[in-house]
């Protein structure tokens, strides 16, 4: 697992991105929590719904306030974006085309370093993965080592454009901004604070969220 000691760096007081990924999974409270999400202040949400039927993406869509589809961006079923005014279409992998004479947002999850010049090129921005173990995905371990991730900095392969995805959590974010990515992407540290099957309330989820918008500032 990637370490680091904690220290000053130049680029330490800049504002990182900071992305929410949803579950991969529809639950009950899920449009509730998403619009408290927003309502405190969350700027991007990445919806990502694998293998889902379009029809429960249309659906949880059409139950969160009109104001805030500005800030989502799909996965999948891009008609999605143009018919709901999202912010943009996101491709999880290099076969993954976007719609043709599509000229909106757009993003790309790379998984190897020498991916990402050309893929920063072709989108506003990117994800990296996976940087840390997933906490979400067993199977999405590790990738690079620290000094790897700290070559690709150095040769302007990490900047500003390139965000971190992978078992980001605010015990490691920090680590994140001192490699030089511009955002980070969120999921299971987030949504592990709330049990869908068991839980009502997300009061902690919330607080989280808020600590993570704090840390990410």
């Amino acid at each position: 697992m990637l370490t680091f000691a904690s220290s000053e760096k130049q680029f330490s007081y800049i504002k990182m991105k900071l992305i929410i990924m949803t579950k991969s999974t529809f639950f009950v409270e899920e449009d509730k929590i998403l619009t408290t999400l927003f309502d405190e202040g969350l700027d991007s949400l990445h919806l990502y719904k694998p293998d889902s039927e379009p029809i429960y993406s249309e659906r949880l869509l059409t139950l969160l306030p009109s104001d805030y589809l500005r800030r989502i961006t799909v996965h999948d079923h891009f008609y999605l974006c143009q018919e709901y005014r999202l912010r943009g279409i996101h491709l999880d992998s290099p076969s993954v085309q976007p719609p043709i004479g599509y000229r909106g947002v757009l993003s790309r999850t790379c998984r190897k370093l020498d991916e990402l010049r050309e893929a920063k090129r072709q989108s506003d921005y990117v994800f990296l993965k996976t940087i840390f173990d997933s906490q979400s995905n067993p199977a999405d371990r590790q990738s690079f080592s620290y000094e790897e991730l700290q070559q690709a900095q150095r040769q302007g392969l990490i900047d500003r454009k390139v965000y971190a995805l992978g078992g980001i959590s605010l015990d490691n974010l920090r680590l994140c901004r001192d490699l030089g990515f511009g955002g980070v992407v969120i999921c299971g540290d987030l949504w592990n604070r709330f049990d869908i099957h068991r839980q009502l309330d997300y009061k902690e989820l919330i607080a989280h969220f808020q600590r993570l918008r704090k840390a990410a500032l």
